[in-house]
């Protein structure tokens, strides 16, 4: 048979366009003993892409030119030569943005939502959401009475990192982009305040906002949002770095010599700051992870919001768009019903 795929046709000089995909089709086989083949329900879009389609030195390996683009998806298995799953097992795999793919089975899971859509394994319940775990867990550890800054706050890492703050007992400061994200922040997930970066007066606001300096600063943005948090960490303070998203499309370009000013921070107020992949902390928390999280996302306890984009064919236009903020929660793509 024949799935439908979606491959790197060239590699982008600062923001990819859809000149850089390209849609092909692509013959797999009936699955062997140990395989499954999969029928693709939703398709993971997160920036951490951006990265793959650059040959640049990373922590993992980029996707080849005429490569599928690397992705993790929900599947329904409709085929199965393991005995580890049979047709109709939900399952989640990377197996990239395509429609079908035959799969080793060691390098499937099946998915458990607690009673949650089935889509939030790849959100709240998936790889963001344990990103915002593991970090806060780690590295950022809220204690009471502090103060927790998040950037991108609306989005599938940054609304977790706030409420898991605010059920530590720390103030959840949330940083976001436009009106609407801000209202859902403030409004829905009841963050203590938020703060719009594109305001003219963002610095003074989010100085307003953050009375008694940062404690923890959650960064998944850096550029100007990481100016504006930067003179407000307080001694001691931890900044768990999860992603760059404002330097993704051009690393470096206009941007300012920060090192100096941030290694004298870094001694003068005794600052941690740790980049970290989640990966790091699979074995040790992700069983944890799901007990806890899990049952309190099935129960809305811990709430989440996703932006749903139909047909693989509008991957990459919705994709090149989350790279500028215009996605609106978790954002998939529907591949199947």
């Amino acid at each position: 048979m024949r799935s439908s795929a979606i491959v790197l046709a060239s590699r982008p000089t600062g923001a990819p366009g859809p000149e850089h995909f390209r849609t092909e089709a692509i013959e797999i086989n009936e699955p062997h003993e140990g395989e499954v083949l999969l029928r693709v329900l939703y398709l993971s879009l997160d920036p951490y892409m951006r990265g793959r389609m650059s040959d640049a030195k990373s922590y993992a390996k980029p996707v080849p030119v005429g490569g599928i683009m690397e992705g993790e998806t929900v599947c329904e298995v409709t085929q199965s030569g393991s005995p580890e799953f049979k047709p109709g097992d939900i399952v989640r795999a990377m197996t990239g943005w395509c429609t079908h793919a035959v799969m080793d089975a060691k390098r499937v899971r099946h998915v458990n939502t607690y009673g949650a859509p089935i889509s939030t394994a790849l959100g709240v319940l998936g790889m963001p959401g344990f990103t915002a775990y593991g970090g806060m867990k780690v590295i950022g550890q809220p204690r009471a009475s502090e103060t927790v800054v998040v950037a991108a706050a609306s989005g599938p890492v940054g609304s977790l990192v706030g409420q898991l703050a605010m059920r530590a007992g720390a103030r959840a400061v949330g940083i976001a982009g436009g009106k609407d994200k801000c209202d859902y922040v403030k409004d829905a997930l009841r963050f203590d305040a938020v703060v719009d970066h594109r305001s003219a007066d963002f610095v003074s606001e989010l100085s307003r906002a953050c009375p008694d300096g940062v404690d923890v600063y959650f960064e998944n943005v850096g550029g100007h949002v990481w100016d504006a948090v930067f003179p407000l960490l307080n001694q001691y303070a931890r900044v768990p770095v999860c992603g760059l998203i404002a330097q993704y499309n051009d690393p470096g370009k206009g941007e300012q010599d920060r090192l100096p000013a941030t290694m004298s921070a870094i001694l003068r107020r005794s600052l941690l700051l740790r980049g970290f992949i989640n990966t790091e902390f699979v074995e040790r928390y992700y069983e944890a992870f799901q007990q806890e999280i899990g049952p309190l996302v099935a129960s809305a306890q811990i709430k989440y919001r996703e932006d749903i984009v139909d047909g693989l064919e509008n991957a990459p236009d919705a994709f090149i768009g989350m790279l500028s903020g215009s996605n609106f929660g978790k954002l998939l793509v529907r591949i199947s019903h």
